[in-house]
């Protein structure tokens, strides 16, 4: 472990951007005896970091540490204005609450942060797959250029918007510690994983059951428990991005739950402000996160409604819940009509039959990974409860929201036109609906461990057994419920990790050869040379890991005519004049070659014909070279 301390310096800047905007913000708003309240904080801290980027750069600054503290200094100023309206919270926990949360998010802190360095496997490794060519470029280019908004990491693959969130927190890690992007972007993602993820499922956990010690032990336990998420999120793709807003979710759909119990003017729009923050913040995660959000609000909202109503059984409270649900119906809708996305980028395919999709999906355990036995029985106890005391239909109503568009999407048909229509915004990709479980299965799982421990407690009570016997029993649980931390079904889904992670002769971005090659380009290349190369082949993260022009930062873009015909007939600098004057027309002076080894389709190749499986020649020079395919030329005499 001793090789992890370079990650330290990222992961505490990270650590510390995510804990102390937050936090004081809420301080200023809400005061700070409420764990309820101070476990929002990560997830108000990466909202205020992904909206300085966006302003930063319309004011001059370089993105750092000084527009994080502007923008956080003027959210507490509006924080404390409402709080001077509405009042701090109006019950307060007590410090035993307070500390059993802290102690339950180390816990989890902890646990998260040993599962995932040894799944990295290494400080400076990188996930072998696609998508990370696009992330580690865009960290790449935006310390070059000192900008993370959403419109510069949208450049890195020639889009005018990409969501940010992930980008604000990992680049600001490394812009602050000089660290190489692939350690920083561990850093940055181990602390997402110990400190955002964690602290936001107790937030839901404490919202649904009034700030319950327990509840807070259980959900930070169960957020190591899960194959789902956010381990599948490292392997697939990789979806950082996602990542974040997915982390977010738990957080803000917290302060949905709690805003329906507040009352009088001041507290709502105190409320209501917070919620748009905190939607704000996912949709700068990942747009589908913020739609899941919607969906996960509106089945809270309507089953609060559904509640009252039947307790009521006045004609108020059934036009109420009419009204709850046509709004959130409406905006549902319309919602999933705007998020809409091209054919081309949701034509993925269901998975299994229908009724293999509700089973993976009641159990949180898709993808084939082995259910954790002591987590299935939670979630199943905790579904019992909910058919007895319908007062819980809240808690179960996200979940059950998560399921269905699991199942939709895993196992309806291709073609189906409620796939089609609901799933759509999520590509109809089932990862990214799969990884949408655990963030509502644990409060169901919470309520479940609640009655367990709430009839064990009466059994003891009638028993009249010593105080002991109780504080031996509690430590026992607490053991027993962090034992899901090693259960099969996260231990699954880290071991892919682990694979995506290795550097092999066949990975799909580098292999070693190839990325050593690249760590020697600071001796071998001038800081401001132009390399082309075949992003297909991860050439072109010499961007990220070199600090080198690239002629495309992603295997996505639109490359212009020149580099398209650079990309054809390089090879034949020597016969055709034409070559030359395109790379003095392009200022292209270096060509880094790894063979056709493709990270995605191998018939992608073909557009590449042109920089793959060079000969050394009276214009390209070999400069180094490593293994049998890790190859670097200059280009002379053009």
């Amino acid at each position: 472990m001793g090789e992890w301390i370079s990650v330290l310096p990222s992961y505490l800047v990270v650590a510390a951007v995510l804990i102390i905007p937050g936090a004081a913000v809420v301080v200023a708003g809400w005061g700070w005896r409420s764990p309820q309240r101070l476990l929002l904080a990560p997830a108000i801290s990466t909202t205020i970091a992904a909206v300085a980027t966006v302003l930063a750069p319309l004011v001059g600054l370089r993105w750092n540490l000084v527009p994080l503290a502007v923008v956080t200094l003027l959210v507490m100023g509006i924080a404390l204005l409402l709080r001077r309206a509405a009042g701090v919270d109006a019950a307060p926990a007590g410090r035993r609450s307070g500390l059993t949360a802290l102690l339950s998010l180390g816990a989890a802190a902890v646990v998260n942060v040993v599962l995932f360095a040894r799944a990295f496997g290494s400080p400076d490794n990188i996930a072998q797959r696609f998508d990370n060519i696009v992330h580690l470029n865009a960290i790449g280019l935006a310390l070059q250029n000192g900008n993370a908004s959403p419109f510069q990491i949208g450049a890195t693959s020639d889009i005018g918007f990409y969501p940010n969130a992930w980008h604000a927190l990992t680049t600001l890690g490394a812009e602050v510690t000089g660290t190489a992007v692939p350690v920083a972007v561990n850093g940055a993602n181990l602390a997402i994983v110990s400190i955002l993820w964690p602290a936001s499922t107790l937030a839901l956990a404490g919202a649904f059951f009034v700030q319950r010690r327990t509840a807070y032990v259980v959900a930070a336990a169960l957020s190591t428990s899960f194959g789902a998420f956010p381990a599948l999120f490292f392997n697939w793709g990789v979806l950082y991005p996602n990542l974040v807003g997915y982390a977010m979710v738990p957080a803000a759909l917290a302060v949905v739950v709690t805003t329906l119990d507040d009352r009088g003017a001041p507290e709502l729009i105190r409320s209501g402000l917070l919620i748009c923050l905190l939607a704000g913040g996912t949709f700068l995660g990942h747009p589908n996160a913020f739609l899941s959000l919607l969906f996960f609000a509106a089945a809270v909202v309507v089953a609060s409604f559904v509640i009252r109503a039947v307790a009521r059984r006045t004609r108020t409270a059934v036009v109420s819940l009419l009204i709850a649900v046509a709004a959130s119906g409406l905006a549902v809708v319309a919602t999933v009509v705007i998020f809409r996305t091209g054919a081309e980028h949701s034509g993925w395919s269901p998975w299994q039959q229908m009724a293999q999709s509700f089973g993976e999906g009641f159990l949180a355990s898709p993808r084939g990974y082995t259910p954790t036995v002591l987590v299935s029985a939670l979630l199943i106890v905790g579904t019992l409860v909910v058919a007895r005391r319908p007062r819980y239909l809240t808690v179960l109503a996200p979940f059950a929201t998560a399921v269905l568009l699991f199942v939709i999407s895993s196992g309806l048909r291709i073609d189906h036109p409620l796939r089609q229509f609901l799933t759509n915004p999520w590509y109809n990709d089932s990862n990214r609906l799969a990884a949408l479980l655990p963030l509502v299965a644990i409060p169901l799982a919470t309520l479940g461990a609640l009655v367990v421990v709430d009839a064990l407690r009466r059994w003891s009570a009638v028993r009249k057994l010593p105080r002991w016997t109780g504080v031996a029993a509690a430590a026992v649980g607490i053991v027993a419920i962090f034992s899901v931390a090693v259960g099969s079904n996260v231990r699954i889904a880290l071991g892919q990790v682990h694979e995506a992670y290795a550097y092999t002769d066949s990975s799909l971005i580098l292999s070693s050869d190839e990325r050593n090659l690249l760590e020697r380009l600071d001796d071998e290349t001038p800081p401001d040379a132009l390399i082309i190369g075949s992003p297909r082949t991860g050439t072109s993260l010499a961007l990220a890991l070199a600090d080198r022009q690239v002629t495309q930062k992603h295997v996505f873009g639109s490359p212009s005519p020149e580099l398209l015909f650079l990309n054809s007939h390089l090879r034949d600098i020597d016969s055709d004049p034409a070559v030359c004057n395109t790379v003095d027309e392009l200022g292209v002076d270096y060509v880094l070659d790894f063979g056709r080894q493709d990270v995605i389709d191998p018939s992608g190749a073909v557009a590449y014909d042109g920089i793959q499986d060079l000969a050394p020649g009276a214009h390209l020079v070999l400069v180094d070279s490593q293994g049998p395919d890790a190859r670097l030329f200059r280009i002379e005499g053009c």
